[in-house]
């Protein structure tokens, strides 16, 4: 079992309390120069260049392959604990009914139905994904709650005016895109002065029974992924988590994007951690 998630995990610096429970660093401005460790064929330069090495036609190529059993998938490799965490997510939001949303890498939806909850009838999201087959699933599950939407969509590109929405968030897909500034941008972008930009991701655990847990990630998934016959997919899950900078960096990368107050939760050991940014008020 986990331990709860005010328990934290070291941060670089003395944590400075938030409201809302996250904590951020004393600064999280984007070191300069060269970045050790960028994937291959991201864009050169700081930190906030960097990205995966894959362009969105191949994730949205494998990630329609894996779309009949992802939800499964991530149940279980998740240790069931998916559902907490996007609670989580759309807390941080800080969304009321009536409200707007986009989920980016939205995937079948998952995150972007809990926000539709939390905003109802009155309130729009908007769900945006590469891949086809995924969206399949998640309009399927949506049908019931017409004011929320799915269309696929580039991260880097979203099909939406600037300003659109109160939030922005997504979960387990910003280590998908080629550039993580420009999809932490985007993100900014579309969401209004004072709004939220919500980032859920796998992390790096610093504690020790993170670190076993991590290892159990790193042996465990490709095997299950290679039963359901999702090995490459399921390999290139890992060879991802393994690529995403730590979270401190993350957070300088959210602040060269234009976001401030960047804070940052580490939950369930330290595997998963939530940053939170605001675009600045008027």
């Amino acid at each position: 079992m986990s331990r709860p998630d005010h328990d934290p995990e070291p941060v670089p610096g003395p944590p400075v309390p938030q409201p809302d429970g996250l904590s951020a660093g004393p600064s999280v401005a984007p070191s300069v120069g060269p970045s050790p460790g960028a994937s291959p064929g991201a864009s050169p330069g700081a930190p906030a260049d960097r990205g995966n090495a894959l362009g969105a036609p191949e994730v949205g190529a494998m990630f329609d392959r894996i779309a009949p059993v992802y939800d499964g998938m991530n149940a279980v490799i998740s240790g069931f604990q998916e559902p907490r965490w996007r609670r989580r997510a759309v807390a941080a939001t800080g969304l009321r009914s009536g409200m707007a949303a986009i989920d980016v890498a939205t995937g079948t939806g998952k995150l972007a139905g809990s926000l539709a909850d939390r905003v109802g009838p009155f309130g729009r999201v908007l769900g945006v994904d590469v891949s086809p087959g995924m969206l399949e699933r998640a309009r399927d599950a949506g049908s019931d709650a017409p004011w929320l939407e799915f269309v696929v969509g580039d991260a880097l590109a979203l099909p939406a005016d600037d300003g659109a929405f109160d939030a922005a968030t997504i979960a387990f897909g910003m280590r998908n895109l080629p550039d993580y500034r420009r999809g932490f941008s985007e993100m900014a972008r579309v969401v209004r002065p004072g709004g939220r930009v919500v980032c859920l991701e796998i992390a790096r655990p610093r504690t020790l029974a993170g670190r076993v847990g991590r290892l159990w990630f790193e042996r465990a998934v490709p095997l299950i992924g290679r039963a359901v016959r999702q090995a490459e997919a399921y390999r290139y899950l890992v060879s991802s988590v393994r690529a995403y900078p730590p979270p401190a960096e993350i957070a300088a990368i959210m602040a060269a994007a234009g976001l401030v107050d960047v804070r940052w939760r580490p939950m369930t050991l330290g595997m998963v951690t939530l940053h939170v940014g605001s675009t600045p008020p008027r």
